[in-house]
């Protein structure tokens, strides 16, 4: 019988990471079961991605009484999905429920993560913690013999397969003789927000509305989030300077399309870095070693201050130049390679056990 990897999903950025990796895991033979969470388009974006799934939750809301509500609510419904599937091996990338499903019933699990600073669960640890090589080994709390790393960023991961499909400014009406700016708000549901990075937000907002040739596309996180920024920004929008997709669109396609990004930190910031498009960052919590791996290679700008907007936001058309070549990724095999071991050691492991104890009942 193969051996079973447990991927849960509860975030979009989520669904194109894990997709090669799922990819190319069944493709050395492992049975790999994904649930996900209805929660940030996650849902849309997976099957869009064609992956088979079971859906399993929701998000619950920002406030702290929500989020543990929540927490305790999925990890319950996640439960039956562990006993019925008894997989080997559980993976995410920073899904809470899942580890604390995964601990409840035994199964080791490998937490990913790219913000050394994302908060954990202290009754609740991974087996291992694996992260992009910038991330220093002593910034994640386990022990160092548990921590993997892969070469570059999350993003290299699934980047490198990227080909541009459609023309995203003439679905969403922008001409090509105006300038495309891909807006994404600060997280305001995270632990790490900070209202520092919203007034940032604002001042590039205010300042891309003055510029005459300017259109912004606006990714809100969540509806909620988008009903705040129309009734905010209403003038704007009723022209059609901030304009919101109608339906989930392809991020990697819209950022290629795009002459700049600004964003309120995360995935966004690195796609657009991996691609090579300008991008700027009004996150304003603590700065990862991701992040400032980044901007000390030039391919992000971090704005630390609402003059920043102003003196660093470089407002001018990208040449599109080739997309990137289409390849298995460093990062992405390093990743299936660290996957693959651990759950046949694990595997090995219970064999093992189940050996033993089958033997002293002789």
């Amino acid at each position: 019988m193969p051996k079973s990897i447990w991927i849960d999903l509860d975030n979009s950025p989520h669904v194109p990471f894990f997709a090669p990796i799922i990819e190319q895991l069944e493709a050395r033979g492992y049975r790999v079961l994904i649930t996900i969470r209805d929660a940030f388009q996650v849902t849309e974006l997976a099957a869009a991605a064609h992956l088979s799934f079971q859906l399993v939750g929701h998000h619950f809301g920002k406030n702290r009484i929500a989020k543990v509500t929540g927490l305790a609510i999925r990890t319950a419904q996640l439960l039956p999905v562990v006993r019925k599937e008894k997989p080997d091996l559980a993976v995410s990338h920073g899904s809470r429920a899942q580890l604390v499903a995964s601990a409840w019933k035994g199964v080791p699990s490998i937490l990913m993560l790219d913000y050394e600073y994302a908060r954990g669960l202290t009754f609740a640890r991974p087996a291992w913690v694996m992260v992009p090589e910038p991330i220093p080994t002593a910034a994640i709390p386990v022990a160092h013999d548990r921590v993997l790393k892969y070469p570059g960023i999350k993003e290299d991961v699934y980047v490198p397969r990227f080909r541009p499909t459609s023309d995203t400014r003439k679905e969403l009406g922008i001409g090509d003789e105006e300038l495309l700016v891909t807006v994404r708000p600060p997280a305001n549901e995270a632990h790490y927000h900070t209202p520092e990075s919203d007034r940032m937000f604002e001042a590039a907002l205010h300042m891309l509305c003055a510029q005459p040739e300017t259109r912004m596309v606006l990714l809100p996180r969540n509806h909620h989030q988008e009903l705040l920024l129309r009734e905010r920004w209403s003038d704007a929008f009723a022209s059609k300077k901030i304009v919101v997709p109608p339906h989930v669109v392809d991020g990697l396609n819209l950022i290629w399309h795009s002459d700049l990004v600004i964003s309120g930190g995360g995935t966004m910031n690195r796609e657009a870095a991996a691609l090579g498009v300008p991008v700027y960052s009004v996150f304003r919590g603590k700065i990862g070693a991701v992040d400032r791996y980044l901007a000390s290679n030039g391919r992000l700008v971090l704005l630390e201050k609402p003059e920043d907007v102003h003196e660093k936001i470089q407002l001018r058309r990208r040449a599109a130049t080739q997309a990137p070549t289409s390849r298995d990724s460093a990062s992405l095999n390093a990743i299936v390679n660290h996957i693959a071991a651990i759950v046949d050691s694990t595997s090995s492991s219970k064999n093992e056990r189940a050996r033993a104890a089958a033997t002293a009942a002789l």
